[in-house]
């Protein structure tokens, strides 16, 4: 069983950068897919953004070209870059490892992190 631990979040105003980590214990990341969702007030929870094993990557339409997940299997940690922010970007973060990647997207497992709150200032 993979633990997950998000950090990274914080307050930031609109336009700013944060870099947000997945950190895994208990198995290794190495040979499996990742996924980023994100949860605003109200809202249900979405996928942001995906990596596969081999490193493939798909974003949601609304982050495209302002996002970057990346991985680094000898830290055990995926990442989550965010620039140009936008307040719509507000929301709880979590990874989700072990699911199952395809070219349009990411279906998660049951298991998730705590979180990290993302909060931007307009």
């Amino acid at each position: 069983q993979v633990q997950l631990v998000e950090s990274g979040g914080g307050l930031v105003q609109a336009g700013g950068s944060l870099r947000l980590s997945c950190a895994a214990s208990g198995s290794t990341f190495n040979f499996k897919a990742i996924g980023w969702y994100r949860q605003a007030p109200g809202k249900q929870r979405e996928l942001v953004a995906a990596i596969s094993r081999n490193g493939n990557t798909n974003y949601a339409a609304s982050v495209k070209g302002r996002f970057t997940i990346s991985r680094d299997n000898a830290k055990n940690t995926v990442y989550l870059q965010m620039n140009s922010l936008k307040p719509e970007d507000t929301a709880v973060y979590y990874c989700n490892a072990g699911g199952t990647y395809y070219s349009g997207g990411y279906y998660p497992i049951s298991s998730w992190g705590q979180g990290t709150q993302v909060t931007v200032s307009s």
